[in-house]
């Protein structure tokens, strides 16, 4: 049985990752770059990056095909479009990539250490009305908040 994190290193072979200063550099180089946000839509809400696209993790697939009920018609028309795909830690982004290099999409970036290192960068973010997110606002929602109950049970 595979852990998360021998998938994502599985993953990762075939996956670009760029940190957040390249994806500063992206979006000033190429206006027309997609980003991605696989995070639920409550996060997205919260906060998020500037004009980016929200699209769950859990229906990119049907989400970048014409024909379904996620249809997401920019997301159906980027596949050759630079797409930066960007989530909470980097771990759904990288599963979103490996999955959308093989539906087709010849520019894909996960962006590795999710909007946490986004914001530990100390780039923007806005809320659902569009407006400024102040950091300290953006740190708090971004703190590990891992229970004790989700740690493993210690051996006895």
């Amino acid at each position: 049985m595979q852990k998360l994190v021998d998938l994502l290193v599985d993953r990762l072979k075939s996956v670009q990752e760029i940190m957040p200063w390249d994806m500063e550099e992206i979006m000033k180089k190429n206006p027309d770059v997609l980003v991605l946000d696989v995070r639920e839509r409550d996060e997205f809400d919260t906060m998020h990056v500037t004009d980016s696209l929200n699209v769950p993790r859990g229906i990119v697939e049907s989400a970048c095909e014409w024909g379904y009920e996620e249809t997401e018609p920019e997301l159906v028309q980027a596949r050759e479009r630079e797409v930066i795909i960007v989530c909470r830690s980097g771990y759904r982004s990288v599963l979103t990539a490996f999955n959308l290099q093989l539906l087709g999409f010849k520019k894909v970036y996960s962006l590795s250490t999710g909007l946490r290192g986004y914001n530990d960068y100390e780039l923007p973010f806005v809320d659902i009305e569009e407006q400024p997110v102040d950091i300290q606002i953006a740190d708090a929602f971004f703190v590990n908040k891992i229970l004790s109950y989700q740690l493993a049970p210690k051996n006895k």
